[in-house]
């Protein structure tokens, strides 16, 4: 019996995928928050993801988004902060349907840095919730989502 080069190709590359962890994906689903994702609100967001909703105002944490978005299925958006033992980063459009745009949680002596592209439904505000030192801290920047890219 003749083996063929593409069984053995397939062979090699399942074994590949099976020892680099990329058939065991559920484990990385596992940690998903659920609940904070499909919460309505920021107060069950932000329980469902910390356990507090305790926030603070803080000049320190800069949003970096477009006053006027033409196109609201990407809308680029950088959350950056000089603090220390920042935790996470999460992202809020209290305007979507799913207000939890994203959250990015950093390892020790990470920089508090995030760039992403978001969707936005409509005109809303965008709110940067940092998790430092055990504490939330917020501040947010209103986004104009226009139809059509027409600026109006």
């Amino acid at each position: 019996m003749m083996v063929k080069r593409r069984a053995i190709l397939k062979c090699v590359l399942m074994a590949f995928a099976a020892g680099s962890g990329l058939l065991a994906s559920t484990r990385a689903f596992s940690a998903w928050p659920k609940a904070a994702f499909v919460s309505k609100s920021q107060t069950d967001i932000l329980q469902s993801l910390y356990g507090s909703s305790e926030l603070v105002s803080s000049e320190d944490i800069l949003i970096k988004a477009p006053q006027i978005a033409e196109n609201g299925a990407s809308v680029p958006v950088n959350i950056s902060t000089d603090m220390d033992g920042v935790e996470s980063i999460t992202i809020i459009v209290p305007g979507n349907p799913a207000p939890l745009a994203g959250t990015f949680d950093h390892g020790p002596g990470a920089l508090g840095y995030v760039s992403t592209r978001i969707k936005m439904g409509k005109s809303s505000d965008v709110i940067a919730v940092v998790k430092s030192n055990g504490k939330l801290y917020t501040a947010k920047k209103a986004v104009k989502v226009t139809l059509g890219g027409c600026g109006g």
